[in-house]
């Protein structure tokens, strides 16, 4: 038993220096939401009360969401405060 624990310490050691698994990012997040929520950029916008490119741009990366988009993003999207806030 004992061995057994010590061995699976050193798995998840190694695994966390050499595969670590990086939180995902903001852009990622709204686009699994999107996915598994079926909305297009269109239906986004209308949900988080924001215009169809300023959607784009978030998604792009040249924008980032204000406080209040992003406090509808955790409401609505369930989006992680902590990915929200980067």
């Amino acid at each position: 038993m004992v061995e057994l624990e010590i061995i699976s310490l050193l798995v998840a050691e190694y695994e966390e220096k050499h595969y670590a698994v990086e939180p995902p990012t903001l852009v990622e997040m709204i686009r699994e939401r999107m996915s598994e929520m079926k909305l297009s950029q269109k239906d986004l916008a209308e949900l988080l009360g924001v215009s169809p490119p300023r959607i784009s741009e978030y998604l792009n990366g040249k924008s980032e969401p204000t406080l209040q988009v992003a406090r509808k993003m955790y409401h609505k999207l369930d989006i992680d405060p902590e990915i929200l806030l980067g």
